[in-house]
């Protein structure tokens, strides 16, 4: 069995600052009310936990109770905030190897756990909630959907341990009937189909990349870089409004705006 990640606990409490954590969830979310200079902020991150009732969920993936517990994480927040003119900003911290796979998740309907985080969180974006994904490990199939995909910016470390993906390597490559190796030489030229952080960022979908000298465990001037870039993200979410147009401009994104463009001249 390999290694938990601790990539996104240690970013949760270097970032909210030892800020004391919202009762009432599993083991696995870590959720804290705090701030950014000044600015009020829920941190929210999903970590390993080895004693998990639920053995496929142990390593930081999002199963049933991650799911469902983020979704009352924010709607927690949704609700509070519901009468506020100014929203609480929602900062998800990301390492999340996959959703949780198993007989048990199945029959208890994770698809619907998982959508439950999902919906919440594009309620959040829709209500005016600024909403920023800090991808600091892994961002893997379900598990990015249900946590982080939906933000008004997604922001990653620059790192070859920070990979985005519909599924890990060996799981894409029993599907595609290929090896690992024929795998890799197929991303060198398909983008969608690469694991790396620049690959990703060619479609669009990241609105910046930040460079750091210590990812696993933050150094003070990697922190004052990183929440730089969160509250740029921040202001530039309360100035340009709720939507995910900023997600269409790459080159590698051509079709997808053109379908979009032929959709709304038809409909």
């Amino acid at each position: 069995m390999s290694a938990c990640s601790l990539r996104g606990l240690n970013w949760f409490n270097a970032l909210s600052g030892g800020a004391a954590l919202v009762a009432g969830l599993p083991p696995s979310l870590r959720v804290a009310d705090g701030e950014l200079a000044g600015q009020p902020v829920r941190f929210i991150a999903v970590v390993a936990d080895p004693e998990n009732r639920f053995p496929r969920a142990r390593q930081g993936e999002v199963g049933l109770l991650e799911g469902w517990g983020l979704a009352k994480a924010v709607d927690e927040l949704i609700d509070a905030d519901c009468d506020q003119p100014h929203k609480r900003a929602l900062l998800a911290i990301v390492d999340v190897p996959s959703q949780a796979y198993g007989r048990r998740e199945e029959a208890l309907g994770i698809h619907q756990a998982l959508a439950a985080a999902a919906d919440s969180y594009a309620r959040a974006r829709l209500a005016g909630h600024p909403v920023i994904a800090l991808l600091v490990g892994k961002a893997m199939s379900g598990a990015f959907l249900a946590h982080g995909y939906q933000a008004n910016r997604l922001i990653a470390l620059r790192d070859p341990g920070v990979m985005v993906h519909a599924m890990g390597k060996a799981s894409a490559a029993r599907v595609t009937l290929r090896s690992v190796e024929e795998l890799e030489a197929l991303a060198a030229s398909v983008p969608p189909m690469a694991y790396d952080i620049d690959s990703y960022a060619s479609l669009g979908l990241l609105w910046e990349s930040v460079s750091v000298r210590q990812i696993e465990q933050p150094a003070v001037e990697d922190l004052a870089v990183v929440e730089e870039c969160l509250l740029a993200a921040i202001a530039d979410v309360r100035a340009k409004g709720v939507d995910l147009s900023c997600r269409l401009g790459a080159s590698n994104r051509a079709a997808s705006s053109r379908v979009r463009q032929l959709l709304r001249e038809q409909w």
